[in-house]
């Protein structure tokens, strides 16, 4: 059965989509709302493109293995962190698909429409992707 595209903007599949609403956006910064999580995330995003296998990540943080599985499941269901099987390590990368969502979502808005007042918080952005672009999305 084909579908117009007014369908599929009516369905399920586009509601239950990854684009941004306000309960993902609180599931997603929740999963963020513990020490150890957001380190994790931090390490990941330092990491990219290439990642970190569950192990590193564990004794970079000084974590115990069994703990750091538990918070990598938590980012993995957030949607923030994706998991690759390789070789016999799991290696797990931040999701900056999703990071970007997140950030559209809680600063669409931001300053009513005068650019002028986010230009600061733009401009502080703005380095981290200039060198090589390794976080850039």
């Amino acid at each position: 059965m084909r579908h117009s595209t007014a369908d599929l903007t009516k369905s399920a599949y586009v509601y239950n989509s990854r684009h941004m609403d306000s309960k993902i956006a609180v599931e997603t910064l929740s999963a963020l709302a513990q020490p150890t999580r957001l380190e994790v995330f931090r390490l990941l995003v330092r990491s990219e493109p290439e990642g970190l296998p569950a192990g590193e990540i564990a004794r970079k943080l000084d974590v115990p293995h069994n703990t750091m599985s538990a918070h990598l499941a938590i980012l993995s269901r957030s949607g923030l962190v994706s998991s690759e099987k390789r070789s016999r390590s799991i290696v797990y990368r931040v999701q900056l698909t999703s990071v970007r969502e997140l950030i559209i979502y809680l600063l669409r808005d931001c300053c009513a429409g005068k650019p002028e007042l986010c230009a600061p918080l733009i401009e502080v952005l703005s380095p981290c992707c200039v060198s090589d672009g390794a976080a850039c999305a």
